[in-house]
């Protein structure tokens, strides 16, 4: 996409993302949802909660 570069290490991994918000005003909501999948890519290997105990938790804590 013009205005975003990603940018790696000396392994080839995805390290950085830049963006030319000038060049992408329009793509705002685009880019927000790269950046989520981003995201959400960078945690795929860690430990999964279960909606249960993460439930119970915020129910103890009051924010439920």
């Amino acid at each position: 996409m013009k205005g975003v570069t990603i940018i790696e290490d000396k392994a080839k991994k995805r390290r950085y993302m830049q963006i030319d918000l000038k060049a992408v005003k329009d793509e705002r909501e685009w880019i927000q949802d790269l950046v989520d999948v981003m995201i959400a890519e960078s945690r795929k290997d860690e430990k999964r909660v279960p909606w249960t105990t993460i439930k119970a938790r915020l129910k103890k804590e009051g924010r439920l």
